[in-house]
């Protein structure tokens, strides 16, 4: 866990970038992953990024071992007794650490809060400022207002029309075939 999080502090490591292409085959269904989405909200470690999770998990699970080890096996008599009370060591502290982890994760949820996409359809309707000279039936460029922050979208207008840079217009349409939004002067 700690070499990872080294070589992600470097840089080196990066799961949500698209260079990393794992061809990987395992035997297994599609809803195996829907039961390890189900087991972390039932456990209330959903809502935090998973290398978080595992990290505070495998380090929970590790000190929890690592204390017992200390305190506990040292009391088991014989070698044999000594292996099986470390494996069961080993499974307890696995079960102990996932409400512990659940639990100091609790505050930290809402630093990752998840903002849903805009959607090509949401913008029909809303108002636009032209940045390009003119706006024609090949080419043009405007800017939306959404939450406080600019979208720079492909934007077509049937000419002629009188849009030219710094003019207001509204989002009429989406056209899907070719990725862009009719706008139309506001009067």
């Amino acid at each position: 866990v700690l070499f990872y999080w080294v070589l992600a502090l470097i840089g080196l490591v990066d799961f949500e970038s698209s260079g990393i292409d794992l061809d990987l085959h395992a035997d297994g269904s599609v809803n195996d992953l829907g039961s390890l989405a189900g087991f972390m909200i039932a456990f209330g470690l959903e809502g935090v990024p998973f290398s978080i999770v595992v990290s505070l998990l495998v380090l929970s699970a590790w000190t929890l071992s690592c204390l017992a080890g200390m305190w506990l096996l040292p009391l088991v008599p014989t070698t044999l007794l000594q292996v099986v009370a470390g494996t069961a060591v080993l499974l307890a502290s696995g079960a102990i650490a996932l409400p512990i982890t659940a639990r100091l994760l609790r505050p930290t949820k809402r630093l990752f809060v998840t903002h849903n996409a805009v959607s090509n359809a949401g913008l029909v309707g809303m108002a636009c400022v032209v940045t390009t000279a003119s706006v024609d039936e090949q080419f043009g460029y405007a800017e939306v207002k959404r939450r406080g922050a600019g979208l720079n979208v492909r934007v077509w207008a049937r000419t002629p029309n009188s849009l030219t840079k710094g003019s207001n217009a509204r989002i009429a349409e989406y056209d899907a075939a070719g990725e862009r939004y009719l706008i139309e002067p506001e009067i």
